[in-house]
This record gives C-alpha cells, sequence and structure tokens, in this order.
C-alpha cells in the first residue's frame, strides 16, 4: 500500500501541473480526437484530460519505483516510527 502512495500521489501532482499547462494554451471546445471534434463539455474535457495525464504521469512514476534499488524500495515500504514525547515537552 505505501508503494501506492509512493507512485500514485507525485503522479497527481504532476498530472495537475500538465493539467493547467496544456490548458492554459489550448481550449477544449477546439480539440480533435481521432480527426473529430471532441463533443464533451468543458468540465468533462478537463476531467478526461486529467486522468489521461493522471494515467501518464503514473506510468513515469511506476517505472521510477521499478529502477529504484531494491535496498530503497525496501526502505519505502517501512513504516516510520512515532517518535515518543517526553511529559516535560507538554507542559
Amino acid at each position: 500500500m505505501r508503494s501506492m502512495i509512493w507512485i500514485l500521489w507525485p503522479a497527481f501532482f504532476a498530472a495537475a501541473i500538465v493539467e493547467f499547462a496544456f490548458f492554459a494554451v489550448a481550449d477544449p471546445q477546439q480539440l480533435y480526437w481521432m480527426g473529430e471534434p471532441v463533443k464533451f463539455s468543458t468540465s468533462a474535457t478537463y476531467s478526461l484530460g486529467f486522468l489521461f495525464f493522471w494515467m501518464i504521469c503514473t506510468g513515469s512514476s511506476v517505472l521510477t519505483y521499478l529502477l529504484l534499488p531494491p535496498r530503497i524500495r525496501a526502505a519505502l515500504e517501512v513504516k516510520p516510527a512515532m517518535p515518543e514525547i517526553e511529559e516535560s515537552a507538554l507542559h
């Protein structure tokens, strides 16, 4: 489960940045898909675009994770222990 967080969370942020950049220069109502104009609403186009970019960024994150050395991957799987709070620090 922790490996999924290490993969999906950075991909989410990367997809958001790519979507902002893409739709800053492209109008959703003027996009074409396989030679035909896109007939979705603007919000549906934004949503589908985000999911597409997230899928691409997830693929990149998966490849990065798989190329990590095994000892690094094992270290990412370990949940760090919570530090103990001393009683004197609470007052």
